[in-house]
């Protein structure tokens, strides 16, 4: 994903991913299929909504204060519509999903997100 610049948040992105492929992967162990496809389908949800959040906050050009708001603002509000939207649909449309799996999935990568205060800002590129 070298098209986010902000290492920040990729960097809450790539674990939002590898915290959804490891539950995955012990929730098919452990509960069986349906399971492991809920977690990883709560964890997606996540994943895309955080995306097109970083995706507007990189396209961000202006330099006054009420742009940057107005940016972050209009990332959040996308951020959140994707994600009210996604786990309509995924309860609407996959009749066999495992709610305690799909939800607690999501919202521990949306907390994941959130770390991104503690990532570390260095100079150094993305690659």
């Amino acid at each position: 994903m070298p098209w986010i610049p902000n290492r920040a948040l990729y960097v809450v992105i790539r674990w939002q991913v590898l915290f959804t492929a490891v539950m995955a992967l012990i929730l098919g162990w452990m509960l069986g299929l349906h399971a492991a496809i809920s977690g990883l389908l709560g964890g997606m949800v996540s994943v895309v909504s955080s995306v097109l959040y970083a995706l507007i906050i990189s396209r961000h050009t202006g330099y006054t204060a009420a742009g940057a708001v107005r940016t972050a603002l209009r990332a959040e509000a996308v951020k959140i519509i994707i994600m009210i939207v996604s786990l309509w649909a995924v309860f609407a449309v996959y009749k066999q999903v495992n709610p305690t799996a799909f939800i607690g999935v999501f919202i521990v990568a949306v907390i994941i997100f959130s770390l991104a205060l503690f990532v570390p800002n260095d100079s150094k590129d993305i690659k």
